[in-house]
């Protein structure tokens, strides 16, 4: 009976060890995945659309206005890629509104030059610091939506 509550003892114990093991290595296995997450998250891709709260039909509208003003945006489709900001960029660089390099990425330039831009042509008082907020969103539909499609 003895030799029998020894090997209980003995296998209670080193299940214990290997559960205690296992779960202090799974969760030193896990702890990496939110840091590269992170990293992740905070990559700019250039490539991707920012609409800045225009719908397909208005951000086409705009493509074509700033088409016929003779800055290329590639193919107007209603999706505001990179190629349709460095065109926005030239105009807004063109008309003084310092936009910076054209490079096709929605910074903080580029949306204090939109916002420079809507104050010019809307009145709207919006506040020039560069945050694509919802009254620099709804500045930019209003203003797209006084556009007539031209293409």
């Amino acid at each position: 009976m003895r030799a029998l509550t020894k090997a209980l003892v003995g296998v209670t114990t080193a299940v214990g060890v290997a559960a205690g093991g296992l779960a202090h290595a799974g969760a030193a296995v896990a702890a990496p995945a939110p840091t590269q997450q992170r990293t992740a998250g905070t990559e700019v891709t250039p490539l991707a659309v920012v609409n800045l709260g225009l719908s397909t039909a208005q951000a086409k509208d705009w493509q074509c206005q700033l088409r016929v003003l003779g800055y290329n945006t590639g193919t107007p489709d209603g999706r505001l890629g990179t190629s349709s900001w460095k065109a926005a960029q030239r105009y807004f660089n063109d008309l003084g509104l310092k936009a910076g390099t054209p490079d096709g990425v929605v910074g903080a330039n580029t949306v204090m030059a939109l916002q420079r831009f809507l104050n010019m042509n809307l009145k709207e008082n919006l506040a020039v610091d560069g945050a694509p907020g919802a009254r620099t969103k709804a500045a930019f539909a209003k203003y797209a939506n006084l556009l007539s499609s031209v293409c």
